[in-house]
């Protein structure tokens, strides 16, 4: 299926429950994602062995063990996005964004920090939920294939942070 330049509605729903004390928010979920149904699933980004490694854990493999790990981990994770205009993955062509609400996170789960990953989703977050939510968030840099710039060892000693918020 091609994604043209057109209004998509994000299809994936958060992931979290009464225990999470970190959420991470990307931006929007890429093609290959919404083609999965979940999170930083094309097969390059590198977010799954990122946080594997982060937590000491064994890298999960299908929906159900990226799903489990994240809960059993303390993490949510979400997009700051919830529809927007894109040209399939790229970041660049966003454009009609309307925000995820993510009081509804707020409003089940104690919070300690939030993470966004890459500054497509920095820049969102502080444009339409930074102020709303009266909460600031840390930037890591972005686990998405295209920030070739960062090896996958400097994206772990990074991303460590996240381990130590909870």
């Amino acid at each position: 299926m091609l994604y043209n330049d057109f209004m998509i509605k994000h299809p994936i729903g958060p992931v979290y429950d009464q225990n999470s004390k970190i959420l991470i928010l990307g931006s929007f979920p890429s093609v290959k994602s919404r083609e999965n149904m979940f999170y930083y699933g094309h097969p390059q980004n590198r977010f799954w062995k990122v946080v594997s490694a982060v937590f000491g854990d064994s890298l999960p493999k299908t929906v159900d063990e990226k799903r489990m790990f994240l809960l059993k981990n303390g993490v949510a994770v979400w997009d700051v996005i919830g529809v927007c205009d894109i040209e399939g993955s790229s970041d660049s062509t966003i454009k009609n964004v309307v925000p995820n609400d993510i009081n509804l996170i707020l409003n089940v789960a104690d919070i300690k920090q939030i993470f966004v990953n890459g500054k497509t989703a920095e820049k969102y977050y502080n444009k339409y939920i930074r102020e709303a939510i009266k909460r600031d968030a840390i930037c890591l840099p972005s686990t998405s294939p295209a920030n070739a710039a960062w090896s996958l060892e400097r994206l772990i000693k990074k991303w460590m942070i996240i381990g130590y918020k909870l």
